[in-house]
């Protein structure tokens, strides 16, 4: 199967069940409200399914992506789409395994833009945003997107952090976070 992303440009995803892809609706959402912040930034795709975000934030203009995704099915796939849209310029590296120790592994590096689409029933959502706290992985004008379904996660508070919006289309929700700005 192919999805169509910016630029009409098609990308592979995977069959069945194993990733549930970003709708086009949501990942369009998405790069409306980050519109103008694309262009040279460090992406982060965590969950990454079939690299789809990714994908987009390369033929946006990222200068760096990132995609954590623990199967090694998906992980290929991702390779195989990223390396269709990236030009010679721009870095990308897919990391295959738990995202948590992923993360962990990350400590040191900071990114612009993270977005975070784990199945929705994994538990992941809490553990994950307070690893990219503690490990300090968003740079201080930047900002995470997880998606989730509003009726069945409600956002926690993450230390430092602070909701900055919120967005619904039907089954599927955007909470975005950014770092607490210091008063001075």
């Amino acid at each position: 199967m192919t999805l169509r992303i910016y630029g009409n440009r098609q990308i592979k995803t995977l069959p069945g069940q194993e990733t549930r892809p970003t709708s086009s609706r949501v990942r369009e959402a998405v790069f409306n409200i980050w519109q103008g912040r694309i262009a040279g930034c460090r992406w982060l795709d965590l969950c990454a399914g079939s690299g789809s975000m990714g994908a987009e934030a390369l033929c946006r203009g990222a200068s760096l992506v990132v995609g954590i995704e623990q199967s090694s099915r998906a992980c290929a796939t991702i390779r195989h789409n990223w390396q269709q849209v990236a030009d010679a310029e721009q870095e990308w590296q897919v990391l295959r395994g738990d995202v948590i120790q992923q993360l962990k592994n990350l400590s040191g590096k900071q990114f612009d833009r993270i977005y975070f689409d784990p199945p929705y029933a994994s538990g992941l959502y809490q553990p994950v945003l307070e690893a990219i706290a503690s490990y300090q992985l968003l740079d201080a004008t930047g900002e995470v997107a997880a998606e989730h379904n509003p009726q069945a996660w409600t956002p926690p508070a993450i230390a430092a952090w602070e909701i900055c919006r919120e967005k619904v289309y039907g089954n599927t929700a955007l909470t975005f976070y950014r770092t607490v700005k210091s008063e001075g």
